[in-house]
């Protein structure tokens, strides 16, 4: 494999990893909450997941897992295109994971399923930190990808391309050998038939 080939792999690995931890991380819990509400109803206990605790880290990883199919499929400025897009999404997805690392998330009573007595209670967040750190994770092996596919990605070989040439030499060869074998009585026979199938006349 060439030194694009591996780069390209590289990006594409890369992605793919950093959605699948991504979307991962998003159904594990990230907090544990409890709630104190107004007396005389009893505290109750939540367990946020990354869906809920942090909504675009779902999003970000189907757009990774997206991206991974599109630095193949695209060539020039759109691999430009793709990369910068990975790039936020790794942002997004590193920054998400920070704060639900350092138990910084905000979490709101709007976002607990209890719904009574919520109006003024409060809500105590306890992280859970290994699936933030998950996508922390996730965020750093994207941007690494985003940067490459960035740098690198308008050298690398398209999908397209690669059919074109596919596709094309097939094509060649009978060309060639039509122009080097003499053409034979059955060849003008079967031409004179094909003429009159398409409503010419042979003799002309």
């Amino acid at each position: 494999m060439s030194g694009q080939g591996r780069e390209l792999t590289l990006a594409v690995l890369g992605c793919a990893v950093a959605g699948g931890l991504a979307l991962s991380s998003s159904s594990q819990p990230w907090a544990e909450v409890t709630v104190e509400r107004q007396p005389p109803l009893p505290p109750t206990a939540e367990t946020l997941t990354g869906a809920t605790a942090a909504p675009l880290v779902t999003a970000c990883g189907l757009l990774l897992l997206a991206a991974a199919v599109a630095v193949i499929a695209v060539r020039g400025a759109g691999r430009l295109v793709v990369g910068l897009l990975v790039a936020a999404a790794g942002g997004t997805l590193a920054w998400s994971g920070l704060r639900g690392v350092t138990g910084s998330l905000g979490v709101a009573a709007a976002d607990l399923g209890a719904g009574v007595g919520l109006g003024s209670a409060e809500v105590l967040s306890d992280p859970v930190r290994t699936w933030p750190a998950v996508a922390l994770v996730a965020g750093v092996v994207a941007v690494l990808a985003a940067v490459l596919v960035v740098l690198r990605g308008r050298a690398w070989p398209g999908m397209g391309r690669r059919y074109e040439r596919t596709a094309a030499a097939p094509g060649a060869a009978p060309a060639a050998a039509a122009t080097t074998r003499p053409q034979t009585d059955e060849d003008r026979h079967q031409a004179a038939w094909k003429a009159l199938d398409r409503g010419e006349d042979p003799t002309e």
